[in-house]
């Protein structure tokens, strides 16, 4: 990430190179915004199977209101003496993180992922607030209105993801394809799928049990064939 240029002046009440500072702290959220709004779009495109419809526009509102976001962030360097710069250059050259990377995916896929995004973002955002405390509290503030959104979408995300008992379906995923692999139908369904249990052999004794009587059935069918073959009745022949 490149510093930004110490500017000619700054907002009354801040020396310049402590509005060089907040400006440092701002250029990356700035790009992060940018991207995540990006990102929404990408999943708002490529969401599919039967939650698409729900997943698809609950997204429009989030993507509307981080480039609110990004708007008053640029907007804030701009009255610190910066120079905002939203280019997709500028982006793609000074973020520290790779694109999302999720294609055409089943909508709840899509949302293990993106609380992936949301939580580094969150963090990120929280640890620029707290340097900016030290410095510049309208900053921090603006910072902690956009945590108050961010937040609460993520809060939206995440009860997709969990369970009756509270538990997310992302819990230890660590990559955006792992949490998606996570969070898919396919796993959630192997999870309430009990594994079948493999048939145990029939005890020894009952197999005998079978044997005997098997054995005895043989017997008393050979017994009855010399009668039913000489015509004699049952009571006149006698076993040998």
């Amino acid at each position: 990430m490149s510093r930004a240029r110490t500017p000619r002046y700054t907002v009354p009440g801040l020396g310049v190179d402590e509005g060089r500072q907040v400006i440092d702290l701002l250029t990356p959220r700035l790009h992060a915004l940018n991207d995540l709004a990006l990102t929404l779009k990408h999943i708002h495109w490529n969401v599919v199977g039967p939650h698409f419809i729900a997943v698809h526009e609950m997204l429009d509102p989030q993507t509307a209101a981080v480039r609110d976001m990004a708007d008053t962030a640029a907007e804030r360097i701009s009255a610190l003496g910066g120079e905002p710069n939203g280019t997709p250059g500028a982006l793609v050259r000074e973020r520290t993180w790779d694109d999302y990377s999720v294609g055409r995916a089943d909508a709840i896929a899509h949302l293990g992922a993106l609380d992936l995004v949301y939580t580094g973002i969150i963090e990120d955002h929280r640890a620029a607030a707290e340097k900016a405390a030290d410095i510049d509290p309208v900053t921090e503030d603006l910072l902690i209105e956009h945590l108050r959104g961010l937040e609460q979408f993520q809060w939206f995300v995440r009860a997709h993801l969990e369970s009756g008992s509270g538990a997310l379906s992302t819990t230890g995923a660590d990559t955006e394809e792992a949490a998606a692999e996570a969070a898919s139908p396919k796993a959630a369904a192997a999870k309430r799928t009990p594994a079948k249990k493999t048939a145990l052999p029939a005890p020894a004794k009952k197999t005998a049990k079978k044997a005997v009587k098997k054995t005895t059935a043989s017997r008393r069918t050979r017994r009855r064939h010399p009668a039913a073959r000489t015509g004699a009745g049952c009571g006149s022949w006698r076993p040998r």
